[in-house]
């Protein structure tokens, strides 16, 4: 049984390249010829076609910018934690809630409601205010200025 593994810089002793070839190929990274695809199709189409069909070339689309992103609550997320809701009433009609004192601008769909809600927000989808109306209840949509100014552009920032 071997109890002292040889190290591999000692099988390499006596050969002047270390197994790299020549010399200058094991210095740093000046022979690699760059990293990922560089250099694909270059020489002799022998990957370049397989990438004209791909987006790996030029600049592909676009990015939407001034674009802030709404606060959304499902209908289900009402459901499943009403306690969260600290502007709420319970009256004849049903359940008061003001989503938008509470923080969110949007109400989605996702969930069933089991009571009659009253409750103003800023948006809601159309499978909302379906799901809402279907239970007995009701949403008024406050469409007012957006509160929050996007944090990446500073120029709505100034309009509001």
């Amino acid at each position: 049984m071997r109890t002292h593994k040889t190290k591999k810089a000692g099988k390499f002793r006596g050969g002047k390249t270390h197994g790299y070839g020549s010399m200058k190929k094991n210095r740093g990274a000046g022979h690699r010829g760059g990293v990922g695809l560089a250099g694909t199709g270059k020489r002799s189409d022998t990957k370049k076609p397989s990438f004209w069909k791909s987006k790996y070339f030029g600049k592909n689309g676009f990015k939407r910018k001034n674009k802030i992103p709404l606060k959304t609550v499902n209908i289900s997320f009402i459901e499943r934690f009403p306690d969260r809701f600290s502007i709420n009433k319970e009256t004849k009609q049903g359940i008061e809630l003001n989503l938008a004192k509470e923080g969110y601008d949007k109400l989605l769909g996702t969930g069933r409601p089991t009571r009659k809600y009253m409750i103003k927000v800023d948006y809601a989808s159309k499978r909302a205010i379906e799901k809402i109306k279907e239970a007995g209840g009701t949403i008024e949509m406050e469409i007012a200025k957006l509160r929050r100014p996007a944090t990446k552009s500073p120029k709505i920032a100034k309009e509001q």
